[in-house]
């Protein structure tokens, strides 16, 4: 290989790296906040509970089915 370009995965040659291959305190960011950012944008909370036209909606489609069972009930 050139020496004018050495190689990049050589340790001995690596600058920041302390004499035996270590990283000194300072030179690496703090591990918590390298992801802060790195998810979706959540900023939709929708609301807890029903609505009240999907209650509205399943009550009317329980009393339409009431008054025909009844209906048949009293046709008997």
């Amino acid at each position: 290989m050139d020496e004018k370009y050495p190689d990049p995965e050589d340790p001995r040659h690596t600058p920041g790296l302390e004499p035996g291959g270590q990283v000194p305190p300072g030179e690496t960011p703090p591990g918590e906040d390298s992801t802060a950012g790195a998810g979706p944008d959540e900023r939709h909370n929708p609301a807890k509970g029903w609505a009240k036209t999907p209650v509205i909606i399943l009550a009317l489609l329980v009393a339409v089915f009431f008054i025909y069972f009844l209906a048949w009930a009293i046709e008997l």
